[in-house]
């Protein structure tokens, strides 16, 4: 019977997704759980499995469509049907050699070689070949920048050629400004590259690049779809919540002497000990002593949630993403451990599932890992408050009226005012902190 492919919803408030890339297409057979297609969202870019095993019998969605959660993409055929439904795409060769037996039969084309004859030729039975084995989207890209598809090698399925492969070759005539002008005037296409000698910017532009009003030498590059909608997110957020921050310093030096101690030892176990990872379970056990701050909003309601799930802020080159860990609060030290490095190294491998971006009660986000004092953070709608974490670096302070140098660190609570006050906010500080700078090692 066959099967519906869904866009899926991954997170609360993402509504939609953009295809980004099918790794498969029409009359592929594929297994269950094999990577599909890839989506991204302002939450994650991921590669979506397929939900069965069989054939890839139809797609409703192509490659740069924006579609709603819920919607269904493709359909899946059942996998009795891969024998009949590979060979269809077969049987659609034969009609392959009409367009050699059309070429004879326009007159026109013996004209063609006045101008070119043998590279008019390869366009007119190459050309048209390469373009079944390349997306919507590349042959946009290519007709924009004047870009002739045969001349690329592909590296998709069966030489298909992909969207960084086209992007790969804009950027290396990119490289050869010079000689890509040059010839550019032999192949027609002098209109485009060689008028602007003198302008700043010669060559043809990336796909995410575009023209603008800015300065000679200024780049003007198109918004990606994963940052366009943070930027709307982190709108909403602003205008919804009302943000109060509080921030409280840490001194580490009990923590820094247990990670010393362990960190061997959990490096045997497969985890990695870290100062995020004390601070993690320091949080959860404060999100249970302070259950307010484990909630969310839903319109004029309030709701207390019974797990505890928090999400982890990941910073990626492309944006950034939030994996949720699941009950946190029933995982001991290791266990937080290795879930942190698990889903940050899927996370940058784009092999998250839906369900590992949704559910989130709570959210920590570790701008010190880049250096930063403290940061204020935008809560993550529809949760109500935000962790931040400072570098944790060595410097003076007072203990017992004497000057000392310890390992310390800030950690901002960025929380909704319209659900959490002020001394419910530091009450909760205050249990992290406390459990950081008193940390029993028998508990590790």
């Amino acid at each position: 019977m066959p099967t519906d492919v869904v866009m899926p919803q991954m997170g609360e408030s993402i509504a939609e997704g953009t295809i980004v890339r099918w790794i498969k297409k029409v009359g592929d057979a594929v297994d269950r759980d094999e990577p599909l297609f890839e989506i991204s969202t302002d939450k994650v870019d991921a590669e979506i499995p397929s939900p069965a095993a069989g054939v890839v019998s139809e797609i409703r969605a192509k490659e740069g469509d924006t579609v709603p959660v819920n919607s269904v993409v493709a359909i899946i055929g059942a996998a009795g049907d891969v024998k009949a439904a590979l060979p269809l795409p077969a049987s659609p060769k034969p009609p392959a050699p009409a367009p050699a037996a059309k070429a004879p039969a326009p007159p026109a084309a013996p004209v063609k070689p006045q101008t070119n004859g043998g590279a008019a030729q390869h366009a007119e039975s190459g050309a048209d070949a390469l373009r079944e084995r390349s997306s919507p989207l590349v042959r946009k890209i290519a007709k924009e920048h004047n870009v002739d598809i045969s001349q690329i090698p592909g590296s998709g399925i069966a030489g298909r050629v992909t969207k960084d492969d086209i992007l790969g070759f804009i950027g290396s005539a990119s490289a050869a400004s010079a000689p890509s002008a040059a010839s550019a005037g032999q192949t027609g296409q002098v209109g485009k590259t060689q008028p602007p000698v003198a302008a700043p910017r010669v060559v043809p532009m990336p796909a995410d690049r575009v023209r603008g009003t800015g300065a000679p030498g200024d780049e003007i590059v198109k918004m990606s779809v994963m940052r366009k909608k943070i930027a709307g997110h982190m709108i909403v957020s602003r205008r919804t919540s009302a943000h109060v921050h509080s921030v409280f310093e840490v001194n580490f030096a009990r923590v820094a002497q247990i990670r010393e101690a362990k960190k061997a030892e959990f490096e045997r176990a497969g985890a990695k000990l870290t100062y995020l990872s004390f601070i993690l379970k320091a949080a959860v056990d404060a999100l249970r002593a302070v259950p307010v701050v484990n909630a969310s909003v839903d319109g004029d309601t309030v709701i207390y949630h019974k797990d505890v799930n928090v999400g982890i802020a990941v910073a990626l080159d492309w944006g950034l993403i939030v994996p949720v860990i699941k009950q946190a609060d029933e995982r001991n030290l290791i266990g937080l451990s290795r879930a942190l490095s698990d889903l940050a190294s899927r996370a940058r491998s784009k092999q998250l599932k839906p369900e590992e971006v949704s559910g989130g009660t709570f959210t920590i986000t570790n701008p010190g890992v880049f250096g930063a004092l403290f940061g204020m953070p935008i809560i993550n709608q529809p949760q109500v408050a935000i962790l931040g974490v400072g570098n944790v670096e060595k410097r003076p302070v007072v203990i017992d009226d004497a000057i000392a140098i310890r390992p310390m660190g800030y950690l901002t609570l960025g929380y909704d005012h319209r659900i959490i006050d002020g001394a419910v906010a530091d009450e909760f500080m205050s249990h992290v902190k406390r459990a950081l700078e008193n940390w029993d090692p028998a508990t590790v």
